[in-house]
């Protein structure tokens, strides 16, 4: 099967640590090469600006990176590329009807690539599918409305849930979200993300740590909403630990990081400033390191739409302790394969992991459950087998192409 996927502003090809390449980046790139492996043919579309040669194969995956002239060369905030999206899409519908390359389906990441997806949809007839990521109404809770206008957005994101053939849902959270906004249940297909298990796996390098010394790890970007703060409260509550955050930027860069300092500052009026180690970001091959390095992962987000770094640490054979939202909610479960949490909620987090941290029977239990859970459910090829089905679905339903000058 020819399979198009739409990743307007993250590449698959882009470098970590660059300001689109976050989850969204990596969650394209495997899904593709896990396509590619299930023997079908997989184009990612992409925005210029990444640096991507226009048409720019994948070594390591077997997929073509194909860079859409749309909007200015230069690097733009993802915030200003809406009106761009329509130059995006013709584009798009121009390459499948005279590209000699027709794909049998489009499958769009994030609601803005959903935009140009759709509207080159409606010009070839290729069935559409929509994975969104995160949503307007989830960011507007947690985010104080900034990220384009949450109202706007939202709108968008709506009338897409109605217009595509089919909406990949990656967490029951996500599934209730769309249901309170119009989206009809039966355009869902709930489809968890995969881990990739090569690289994240319980045997491998270990990244330096003092054995004497319990280690709690959090992992994220250096926002507020990644939990880090809450992270930070709780370590109170466990005097022997050491907490270690790795994200954000580079180890240099992060006594310039406002939220950084921001955190170490925290550290030290909690008395914890000595236990507090803030590593920066690694590259994603040496993060499987840092969570075996780990007595424990924290993953306290205060909304996560998917939660792949609890997913990464339950690989590694790492229990966790999360937040009990969104996609942790359900990849977590609670007294099984790790311990869930209120989000925002210091106290109880610090009780869990002083709990937890006492009870080596309980750790080395829930990591045993969840490397099983993560090899049962949450494995990259997994996702492609269930989403080749979605796809094989609305391929062989597919609408007759529109008579388009």
């Amino acid at each position: 099967m020819r399979i198009a996927m739409v990743s307007e502003h993250a590449s698959p090809l882009a470098v970590p640590g660059e300001e689109n390449a976050g989850e969204q980046h990596a969650h394209v790139a495997e899904l593709a090469a896990a396509l590619v492996r299930a023997g079908h043919e997989v184009r990612v579309y992409t925005r210029r600006d990444s640096g991507t040669q226009p048409e720019a194969a994948s070594a390591h995956g077997g997929y073509q990176v194909c860079a859409v002239p749309a909007g200015p060369a230069r690097r733009v905030p993802r915030d200003e590329l809406l009106p761009h999206l329509g130059e995006f899409g013709n584009w798009l519908a121009d390459a499948w009807r005279h590209g000699g390359w027709v794909p049998d389906v489009a499958h769009a990441h994030f609601w803005m690539s959903g935009l140009a997806t759709v509207h080159a949809s409606r010009r070839t007839g290729v069935p559409t599918v929509l994975t969104y990521h995160t949503l307007g109404t989830v960011e507007r809770r947690h985010r104080d409305a900034r990220d384009m206008g949450p109202s706007r957005r939202i709108g968008y994101e709506r009338a897409l849930g109605r217009a595509v053939d089919r909406v990949v849902v990656q967490s029951e959270d996500e599934v209730g979200e769309l249901l309170r906004m119009g989206v009809p249940r039966s355009r869902m297909a709930l489809v968890p993300a995969g881990v990739n298990e090569a690289v994240f796996r319980p045997d491998g390098p270990v990244a330096p740590h003092d054995p004497a010394r319990p280690r709690i790890l959090t992992v994220g970007r250096m926002v507020e909403r990644q939990g880090f703060v809450d992270v930070v409260r709780a370590l109170p509550a466990v005097p022997d630990a050491e907490c270690v955050v790795v994200g954000g930027p580079p180890a240099d860069l992060l006594p310039a990081d406002a939220f950084a300092r921001r955190l170490s500052a925290l550290a030290a009026s909690c008395g914890v400033a000595d236990r507090v180690r803030l590593v920066g970001g690694v590259p994603r091959e040496e993060m499987a390191s840092w969570y075996r390095s780990a007595d424990v992962l924290v993953a306290a987000p205060w909304h996560e739409p998917f939660g792949l770094t609890a997913l990464e640490g339950m690989a590694c054979g790492v229990p966790v302790i999360g937040t009990a939202v969104g996609g942790i909610a359900d990849s977590v479960v609670d007294g099984l394969t790790g311990d869930l949490v209120p989000p925002r909620d210091p106290r109880a987090l610090g009780a869990a992991l002083r709990r937890l941290l006492a009870d080596n029977v309980r750790r080395f239990t829930y990591a045993t459950a969840a490397l099983d859970r993560v090899r049962s459910r949450y494995s990259w090829k997994r996702c492609a087998e269930q989403l080749g089905v979605v796809y094989d679905t609305l391929s062989t339903a597919a609408r007759p192409v529109p008579a388009v000058a």
